[in-house]
């Protein structure tokens, strides 16, 4: 089926992190919808006004700064519905102007676009990747190298493992995955190349994969590409 949105990705940093944001563009209706506005919104802004597009929606994966630091700014400029899960909002009081909260399987519009939010905990506790057509916008969910730290406040090794075999049970391997990180690989490499390359994918022992994921030793941290 032909995508009924053009979709940009964005890369802006702030000292050591790199983080990417998605910016998809309606066909039909020209709105527009950003995924976890971060650091510098003038790549964004320049696309949107060469599409002639505005923003109506904000989609944010999680609640973490590093995802949610240009939402404000979106909210001067263009007054878009900003949607987190509720279980995000309620346990870590995420707020701003125009927010509205979503659940596992509730269906995003825009124009004749149409974005299905899995709430995917792990990383947070009420993380969600948003599934567009053929794109995942998996946020610190799931990279295409790893998948997110289970350590901080509602993270958890466990959720994270349920959450990465929930997507391997219902993403079509044809999917393109964007996630809010890279360490190497770009974004947007097929499902299929994560359950080859992706450690994680292939760890099936619950009790191994919350050892591995919660290892002290990760060089990597902040090694973003």
């Amino acid at each position: 089926m032909e995508a009924t949105y053009d979709l940009f990705t964005i890369k802006t940093h702030c000292m050591n992190f790199l983080n990417y944001a998605y910016l998809g563009i309606d066909k039909t209706s020209r709105k527009a919808f950003v995924v976890d506005p971060s650091w510098d919104v003038s790549q964004m802004i320049r696309i949107l006004d060469s599409h002639e597009a505005t923003v109506t929606a904000v989609l944010l994966t999680h609640s973490h700064f590093d995802h949610t630091n240009m939402v404000k700014k979106l909210e001067l400029l263009y007054r878009p519905t900003v949607y987190i899960s509720k279980t995000e909002a309620d346990y870590y009081k995420y707020r701003c102007n125009r927010l509205r909260t979503v659940e596992d399987m509730d269906l995003i519009r825009i124009g004749d676009s149409r974005i299905t939010c899995l709430v995917t905990p792990g990383h947070t506790q009420g993380s969600v990747c948003y599934w567009g057509q053929d794109h995942l916008f998996s946020g610190d969910t799931v990279f295409i190298e790893g998948c997110g730290l289970c350590d901080s406040s509602g993270g958890s090794a466990e959720d994270m493992f349920n959450s990465i075999h929930r997507l391997i049970r219902l993403i079509p391997p044809s999917t393109r995955v964007y996630p809010g990180h890279s360490f190497g690989d770009p974004p947007g490499k097929e499902m299929s190349y994560l359950y080859k390359n992706n450690l994680y994918f292939q760890i099936d022992d619950i009790n191994h994969f919350v050892k591995f994921r919660n290892r002290k030793n990760n060089a990597r941290l902040l090694d973003f590409k």
